[in-house]
């Protein structure tokens, strides 16, 4: 009878591991599981470039990390380790996507977006991380972070989704025409991914744009926004602004060949002011050495983690951003704003200077 139990809590215990919680979801630098989390990572100059400011819903605002954003037990490697496990033994009931317009390997062509990031997701839960860091991460290799990654300063955005919220993120994905480089979606999956993996979806008739909204593990909503080539227009200026009902403060890269200016122009219900230099962790970067592409209002409580440039070769290219509505986040962003240019003479984000056109 005694050897009966102990067969039985054997055979209970097995059943429960193999239900347990899923290991795919966004985590912190002690590996603490989280429902989103937003990563700064700072340019080289004043130090290898690899330090990073790291944000989620428990820290109210920036919070300097402790670990380097290569380390094997920083913020990125927590949230990659289904992917790195994966690489070592591949496990069933897993699947990843990873896409980048600058791959690690090959190259993608213009005709895909201007898009950068990473899917993984199991039977139960699963993240979209976004960024803009080329080569990012490495192929198939257990050290994530390209060499080319430390010099310009780069963002992150984490969020943790249940499994039946990654169909309306492959729909999302498609009009993005994200560039997948790696991927192994099973067939059990949103055939949605599958068909994003694959290089076959795109839309073929519009609208050419798609807003919807995505809710968190923990029931927190974001704003998934997503245009097509076809679309013709800028991100921010041609979709974004006219759904936030705001103006917008755009960062993008400063090295851009034929960059758009700020927008005042009547046809839009907002304006939108480019970003150039910001202020993070005491410091003044210049566009020129951030990489990174966001947006955030005045007014309202949006800040945005865009995939996209105000460039005019990106109006005819796909890309996306996702968007939280937060008092704390807000903030974060709309204090590092050390210089805007503006167009007219809208009121100016807090301590901001002019740079007059």
């Amino acid at each position: 009878m005694a050897g009966y139990r102990t067969l039985m809590t054997f055979l209970v215990g097995i059943v429960l591991f193999q239900g347990g919680d899923s290991d795919v979801k966004c985590r912190d630098d002690q590996g603490n599981v989280v429902d989103w989390y937003i990563l700064y990572k700072l340019p080289s100059g004043t130090g290898d470039g690899l330090s990073y400011l790291y944000m989620d819903e428990s820290t109210n605002g920036w919070k300097v990390s402790k670990k380097e954003i290569n380390s094997k037990s920083g913020t990125l490697a927590n949230t990659l380790k289904p992917l790195l496990d994966f690489y070592k033994k591949q496990t069933e009931g897993f699947g990843y996507m990873l896409y980048n317009d600058q791959p690690p390997i090959g190259t993608a062509s213009a005709s895909y977006g201007h898009s950068k990031g990473v899917v993984m997701l199991d039977k139960k839960s699963g993240v979209w991380l976004s960024h803009s860091t080329p080569k990012f991460p490495q192929y198939r290799t257990q050290d994530f972070w390209p060499s080319s990654g430390s010099v310009n300063a780069q963002t992150f955005m984490c969020v943790t989704y249940s499994f039946d919220k990654f169909n309306e993120i492959g729909l999302q994905l498609e009009y993005i025409h994200a560039y997948p480089y790696d991927s192994a979606i099973p067939t059990t999956f949103p055939n949605e991914l599958r068909c994003v993996a694959q290089r076959s979806c795109y839309p073929k008739k519009e609208p050419w744009t798609r807003v919807k909204n995505l809710t968190s593990m923990n029931g927190r909503d974001f704003s998934s926004f997503a245009k097509y080539t076809r679309f013709g227009d800028d991100l921010y200026s041609g979709l974004i602004v006219n759904h936030l009902g705001n103006n917008l403060y755009v960062k993008s890269w400063g090295k851009m060949r034929d960059p758009l200016p700020s927008n005042c122009s009547t046809s839009i219900p907002y304006s939108v002011f480019n970003v150039e230099t910001v202020k993070l962790n005491g410091k003044n970067y210049s566009d020129t050495v951030d990489h990174s592409k966001w947006c955030v209002t005045r007014d309202g409580d949006w800040t945005c983690i865009a995939d996209m440039n105000r460039e005019e070769s990106q109006m005819k290219r796909g890309g996306g951003a996702i968007c939280i509505n937060d008092v704390k986040v807000r903030k974060a962003f709309d204090t590092a704003i050390a210089q805007y240019t503006p167009c007219k003479r809208p009121r100016p984000p807090s301590g901001a200077q002019h740079i007059e056109l």
